[in-house]
């Protein structure tokens, strides 16, 4: 074995650098480490945020069940990390008798500490030291089980996540609403309540503590774009879209890291209609867009640029390109000052594009919250078909400590094409801080990537 092991060992550190760099970065640490982030965020979410948002609701009680692989839309915002699904049955209920709200867990388990968990006393104890019946898999005996805690509790009103208008807050489904009916003592039945804004807003509030890693996480993605709207990526009259697409996809595996929707990387092109080509190659003197996001920490990110693919001679994109990103910043702008926590997204939204109006900018505002989620829970600022407002989803107002995909797009004719108008499709992550300051998460793209 000797003489074929040293052989092996001496060859261990050029294999080692054979390995492409990017292969060996780990951009938010291991798993272990993300894990401990997340646990850490966990707690103070629940400790922090969660009794404010119940007071402000006015909720005793709130009673979250669930079944496994059919989860509440709220049940990664309540578990640790390492619970990637519902056990059997898991029921979920938090008590405000003031003070720390009580958190109990019916099935399942503490989640690192942070539960106290209820279980059948009387029940066989599994091989992990578990408690349930064998022959009855999805635990029946859980339900018997909330009764007592209703009582302990005995609160003034029990919320339900059930909305006709939110998804994030319509997770409680007709099998377990069935269940949860039979539970609750007779007494209490009639102190259920639907509490919508409870769900969607413990999903949508983001803590501070968590704005540095989001950061970190906007400096990968303007990278890892960087990189891909350039000449180490692209070769103009060879590289075609879905080349970079994947690419992109290839480097955010390549750092372990992950992303809630496919790349997409569309072309401009003078004196051409390029709406309708598939995967066209990349030439000189086109317009490029991406559309990018990735996932990390339980977060994710939703970003739009623009490029330009310089032709010989050139050192920049023609003037008037550069000038329809300028009228698309200017777009931001305009939203972001008028991104007040108070008012609602629909009333955003029409303060917005009377401002637009009035400058004469052809554009379109579709804005949307972001972090647990892509297009995450919280205010619609106007969708790309609903620019005179979305009702409900757009009723909801701003809040503090919350984070937005700026995404929008400004149409601007462009002299250097003979007045053919150029689409500058934008979209940057900003936030609101704890006293209601709007600011970049990151940067805004102020300049055009250039492909040389």
């Amino acid at each position: 074995m000797r003489p074929i092991l040293r052989p092996l060992a001496l060859l261990l550190p050029a294999l080692l650098l054979a390995v492409p760099a990017y292969a060996q970065e780990r951009p938010f640490g291991t798993l272990r480490e993300q894990a401990a982030t997340r646990q850490e965020w966990l707690k103070l979410r629940l400790e922090r945020v969660l009794p404010r948002l119940m007071r402000e609701q006015g909720v005793g009680m709130w009673i979250v069940p669930m079944r496994e692989y059919n989860e509440d839309p709220v049940f990664s915002s309540l578990v640790s990390p390492t619970t990637m699904a519902a056990r059997r049955r898991t029921i979920y209920v938090f008590c405000d008798r003031g003070g720390q709200v009580e958190r109990i867990a019916i099935g399942g388990s503490t989640q690192g500490g942070l539960y106290r968990v209820v279980r059948d006393p009387a029940a066989p104890v599994g091989t992990a030291g578990t408690t349930r019946r064998p022959a009855e898999p999805y635990g029946p005996d859980q339900w018997k089980l909330l009764a007592p805690v209703v009582e302990a509790c005995d609160p003034r009103t029990i919320a339900v996540n059930v909305s006709a208008t939110h998804a994030f807050s319509d997770g409680l489904t007709v099998g377990e609403w069935e269940g949860l009916q039979g539970a609750i003592p007779e007494r209490y039945r009639g102190r259920v309540v639907r509490r919508e804004l409870l769900p969607l807003q413990l999903i949508e509030e983001r803590l501070p503590e968590m704005m540095p890693r989001y950061v970190e996480m906007q400096r990968v993605v303007h990278d890892i774009i960087s990189t891909a709207f350039s000449e180490r990526v692209i070769t103009p009259g060879t590289t075609r879209t879905d080349d970079v697409v994947w690419w992109m996809r290839q480097r955010v595996n390549d750092l372990g890291l992950g992303t809630w929707f496919q790349p997409s990387v569309d072309v401009q092109r003078a004196g051409v209609e390029m709406g309708d080509s598939a995967n066209p190659v990349i030439r000189r003197g086109d317009v490029l867009h991406c559309d990018f996001g990735i996932t990390a920490l339980g977060l994710n990110t939703d970003t739009q640029h623009m490029g330009y693919v310089l032709r010989p001679g050139e050192t920049e994109a023609p003037a008037g390109i550069r000038a329809a990103l300028a009228r698309g910043n200017r777009l931001q702008d305009l939203l972001l000052e008028e991104m007040r926590p108070g008012r609602t997204g629909n009333e955003v939204l029409a303060a917005a594009r009377a401002r637009m109006r009035a400058e004469g900018i052809d554009g379109t505002i579709y804005t949307h919250p972001i972090g647990a989620h892509g297009h995450g829970a919280g205010p619609l600022i106007g969708l790309w078909d609903r620019q005179e407002g979305v009702p409900g989803r757009g009723d909801v107002k701003l809040r503090p400590n919350t984070w937005f995909s700026i995404e929008l797009q400004a149409t601007v004719p462009v002299p250097e094409w003979n007045g053919q108008p150029v689409r500058m499709g934008l979209e940057e992550e900003a936030h609101l801080d704890p006293s209601g300051a709007r600011a970049w998460v990151l940067r805004r793209q102020d300049r055009l990537h250039l492909v040389r």
